[in-house]
């Protein structure tokens, strides 16, 4: 079973291309949910967060997430000391769960984050789909589906590995730029996907 990831800057589409993928029968994990999960239910990273970041970031007993993201967001230093608590409980929890798919007999499965190159993620997959859409564009998606400011977006992109870069690091790019449709780009490498998750003759 193939171990596929789907990246992409924020707006990019990397959800609409990801529920694509699940319409089409395949398993996708989200490392957002997975890292808000682990998040909440992490003992040890609980602590962690805690330790460093304060009690309230766990306000009422869950994850304090609008606290977390404003100490964050515009600190770097803080946003990699969040990232090096977090991201290896999150890739543990993705290993965990490819591990539950394999024995279902899947052709592949995919794994959509947005830091996949920046959190080393990477190195755990067979193949990489980057999402790539026009900064403008990203920019003007971002804010509307998070209710944003322009500047706000522009620094939470500031985060992220440049996308030119990202892109030339994925094994294969959908073009998500309102010109060219994203279900004949699914479609043709979910059929390329199966054929390479197929035993070697």
């Amino acid at each position: 079973m193939l171990r596929v990831g789907l990246t992409g800057g924020i707006g990019s589409g990397k959800s609409t291309v990801a529920a694509l993928f699940e319409v089409l029968g395949i398993p996708v994990s989200y490392a957002d949910r997975e890292a808000k999960q682990v998040m909440n239910e992490d003992p040890v990273l609980r602590e962690a967060i805690i330790r460093h970041f304060g009690a309230v970031a766990y306000e009422g007993g869950t994850l304090n997430r609008p606290y977390l993201a404003s100490e964050v967001f515009t600190s770097p230093e803080k946003l990699e000391l969040l990232n090096s608590l977090v991201h290896p409980a999150t890739i543990s929890a993705g290993q965990k769960w490819v591990e539950q798919q394999a024995i279902k007999g899947y052709p592949y499965v995919v794994r959509e984050a947005a830091l996949i190159f920046e959190s080393r993620s990477a190195l755990y997959l067979d193949f990489v789909i980057g999402v790539h859409a026009p900064s403008a564009l990203r920019i003007d998606r971002a804010m509307q589906r998070d209710n944003s400011t322009r500047e706000e977006v522009i620094r939470r992109m500031k985060n992220q590995i440049d996308e030119d870069i990202k892109m030339k690091l994925c094994d294969a790019v959908i073009e998500n730029d309102e010109q060219q449709a994203i279900i004949p780009q699914v479609l043709a490498l979910h059929e390329k996907l199966k054929k390479l998750a197929l035993p070697a003759s």
